[in-house]
């Protein structure tokens, strides 16, 4: 799992911390994982993200999916501007 910012500039913060999860998952996966009281053709294979911040549980649901981890994190970059 690949952790971002969703505002890049701060990224040079002495004290700031990532806040994205980006994540490569399965189908297989979302179901073994509990993830099937959703509607579950809402969670196929691909690249998802969700606010989160190391070791932490997650704020968000999954957004998602997304062919590659960079147009996940350029979701996750665009979303609140």
């Amino acid at each position: 799992m690949a952790h971002a910012y969703s505002d890049p500039t701060r990224a040079t913060e002495t004290y700031a911390l990532p806040d994205v999860e980006i994540f490569y998952r399965t189908y297989d996966e979302w179901l073994s994982d509990g993830w099937n009281h959703y509607d579950e053709s809402s969670y196929t294979d691909g690249w998802y993200w969700w606010s989160c911040f190391p070791g932490c549980v997650p704020d968000s649901d999954p957004f998602g999916p997304f062919d590659t981890e960079a147009a996940a994190r350029e979701h996750a970059q665009d979303i609140d501007q």
